[in-house]
């Protein structure tokens, strides 16, 4: 059964997105170790999830980007959960509108490989209170933005652990963590 991974870059103040979906803070901390590990995660991947705020951003830039990781991102399943989108152009996207926790363990499942849950905070405040998320494997950028989009919404308390932590040379800190258990 796969493990469904979340993986996001947030700033030291909690925030994935900047007023107005900006994320032009990633670029603070891009390079050759981050796009090195976005590959080996991408490698690894089984298939992609998103909301559908996420999703239609991502649908918009990558199937006209060029490289290593826009190919991946292009050829990955990717799976959407929405109440509202009746379909995609992206090719290898599959919607889901109802049962979330039924479908997304469904995908578990089905997966020989992990799944990533890319942005989507919505979509991730709802499968946090099921169990549904099996990692959470934050890049913490050394940045504060003062505003934005936070990545956690308020809900239950859930314990974590501490699984791996590494910092690159930007400055930017990987740090993966389960469930306690």
């Amino acid at each position: 059964m796969a493990k469904l991974i979340m993986w996001n870059l947030m700033t030291l103040d909690g925030f994935f997105e900047g007023p107005n979906r900006d994320i032009s803070w990633h670029e603070d901390v891009w390079g050759e170790e981050l796009e090195a590990l976005s590959i080996e995660q991408l490698k690894s991947a089984g298939g992609l999830m998103f909301g559908r705020v996420t999703y239609e951003l991502m649908a918009n830039y990558w199937p006209n980007a060029a490289g290593e990781v826009a190919d991946f991102m292009n050829a990955s399943p990717k799976y959407v959960f929405s109440r509202t989108l009746a379909k995609s152009d992206w090719n290898n996207t599959q919607a889901f509108g109802v049962d979330l926790p039924g479908a997304v363990a469904r995908l578990k499942r089905e997966s020989a490989k992990d799944i990533f849950l890319f942005g989507s905070a919505d979509l991730s405040a709802s499968l946090i209170p099921h169990g549904l998320i099996d990692e959470f494997r934050i890049a913490l950028n050394p940045v504060i933005l003062g505003g934005g989009t936070p990545l956690f919404k308020p809900g239950e308390r859930v314990k974590l652990r501490l699984i791996d932590s590494r910092a690159h040379s930007t400055g930017v800190v990987i740090l993966r963590y389960e469930p306690a258990t």
